[in-house]
């Protein structure tokens, strides 16, 4: 691509893409955009489709533009049409968070090398689509752009004493579910450090975010209520049991910083949002 003109100020309404944002974090973040002035595009897979009109109800009850896109992230032709629909229904694209995340909890002796690999696929190969062709479509529009990851913090401590009862047998699986998210997600942090270069020329910026302990169907496991506290199990696990507990819409918060026009002096920086917690 040839060098690019000087970059030109947009000042309408932006327009934001929300991966994996069904339920959780990518909820919280759509509609923590949506109050702050952009119109959305939420997207997930095509089963959660009725949690995806949820949210879409919800965003233009906050006098935004919002719609549902449902794809599977890994799969080129989809995100690239993902991001055409988007500037084609709501005029353009301003902020990218590919926030889209899975993990299946088993024991490493039932491993199923369908789930690794899909769990590879999703939160590898996804955010390193989402970022290409949200990344050509802002330089076609050289007004500049935000493209934001997530990436796993993975916690030191962990409980290599635990008897293998079938209580722990429970939390040995939730280990290997969180270890392998945070493999796989750990390589956004190279995948945004990676863009940068290329992408500072054209005004865009590049950042993670990386959240610690929160409430969400992920992190939540029915030995919790046993256990009287929320995420009471992955706490156990991870040998953390006074870790704070976050709430989605602290991780948004970060997010809509990011987004934001004030955040153009920063790039290539991942952002731990995990209470004090700590971790590699």
């Amino acid at each position: 691509m040839s060098a690019p003109a000087p970059i030109t100020h947009f000042t309408g309404t932006q327009v934001a893409i929300v991966t994996g944002a069904a339920q959780g974090i990518g909820r919280a973040i759509a509609l923590r955009l949506a109050e702050d002035g952009l119109d959305i595009c939420v997207d997930d897979l095509p089963s959660k489709i009725d949690l995806l009109n949820e949210v879409v109800a919800e965003i233009k009850q906050l006098g935004r533009k919002a719609i549902a896109l449902p794809c599977d992230v890994t799969k080129e032709q989809e995100v690239k049409d993902l991001v055409e629909k988007t500037v084609a229904q709501l005029g353009r694209l301003d902020v990218m968070v590919a926030n889209a995340g899975i993990a299946f909890p088993s024991s490493i002796m039932e491993a199923n090398i369908d789930q690794w690999e899909s769990i590879w696929a999703v939160n590898m190969r996804g955010p390193v689509l989402c970022y290409k062709y949200s990344a050509i479509q802002m330089a076609k529009q050289n007004s500049g752009g935000r493209i934001i990851g997530k990436k796993a913090t993975n916690i030191r401590r962990f409980d290599s004493n635990a008897k293998i009862t079938s209580f722990y047998r429970c939390l040995v699986n939730l280990r290997i579910a969180r270890l392998r998210q945070s493999r796989s997600i750990l390589h956004v942090k190279g995948i945004s450090s990676f863009v940068n270069p290329d992408s500072i020329k054209y005004g865009i910026t590049v950042n993670a975010y990386a959240p610690g302990i929160i409430e969400t169907e992920m992190t939540t496991h029915p030995l919790d209520k046993d256990l009287g506290e929320p995420c009471a199990a992955l706490k156990r696990t991870m040998n953390i049991p006074h870790a704070k507990v976050g709430q989605p819409e602290q991780v948004a918060s970060l997010v809509s910083y990011l987004a934001s026009p004030e955040s153009h002096f920063l790039t290539g920086q991942t952002i731990s949002v995990n209470g004090g917690v700590v971790f590699n």
